[in-house]
């Protein structure tokens, strides 16, 4: 645990969760069966020279980290959420200073200004005793 919370911290944990919700399996529309066969060919049928390489899937310490930084997120408005998320995924400045209408130092101040009130209000929360 953290017991003061940075911009750099703060910024450190939005990439890991950005990388874990990535990470996560795919979302799957349950029930639906198909009645062909299974076909499998050899695999010099369709040589593929570009092997696609899965990501594992997360741990449940790694899910849980994201999960509270979903939480963090609410404490943002919608575009202060767009714009850290972006940065998360990291989205260049450029990119995400197109995204806003701004200029890419803007579009900076505005992404630490928005990691520091994160990082103010985690350091308030955890100064506050416990009941």
């Amino acid at each position: 645990m953290v017991e003061v919370w940075t911009v750099e911290t703060v910024a450190d944990r939005f990439v890991d969760a950005a990388r874990t919700a990535r990470r996560l399996p795919r979302v799957m529309v349950q029930g639906y069966a198909s009645t062909w066969p299974i076909v499998i060919l050899p695999s010099d049928a369709y040589p593929d020279p570009h092997k696609v390489y899965r990501l594992p899937p997360p741990s449940p310490q790694d899910v849980e980290r994201m999960l509270e930084v979903m939480r963090w997120v609410q404490m943002l408005e919608l575009d202060e959420r767009h714009l850290v998320w972006m940065r998360a995924k990291r989205f260049d400045w450029v990119e995400i200073s197109k995204r806003f209408a701004c200029d890419r130092t803007t579009a900076w101040r505005r992404w630490k200004r928005d990691m520091q009130v994160v990082a103010d209000l985690l350091n308030r929360q955890s100064a506050q005793p416990k009941r």
